[in-house]
């Protein structure tokens, strides 16, 4: 049960192009909007990184990030595979 309220207001064409999109989606209005915060939001929210290391550890984790990967035989064969979009093969 939902049982906080947002309230905004909104241009008139604004409200229109919400109310076209949710209808496509089969949604109402608030549902759409809703969905479509949370999106932005949790997006907003895990673009945002950000972490602390002490100098020994930055320098670890310079160093790790510097190295050349190691070798990983399953991406390799998942990097193979073509797109089935591409109709072929990479290795062709």
């Amino acid at each position: 049960m939902r049982d906080a309220a947002i309230n905004l207001r909104a241009l008139p064409e604004q409200r229109e192009l919400i109310d076209q999109a949710a209808q496509v989606l089969g949604k109402n209005r608030s549902d759409f909007m809703l969905e479509a915060a949370c999106d932005k939001a949790q997006s907003v929210l895990l673009d945002q990184v950000f972490f602390s290391l002490d100098v020994r550890k930055f320098r670890q984790f310079t160093k790790l990030l510097d190295a050349p990967p190691a070798s990983n035989p399953g991406l390799e064969r998942l990097m193979a595979v073509a797109p089935p979009w591409s109709g072929k093969s990479r290795q062709d």
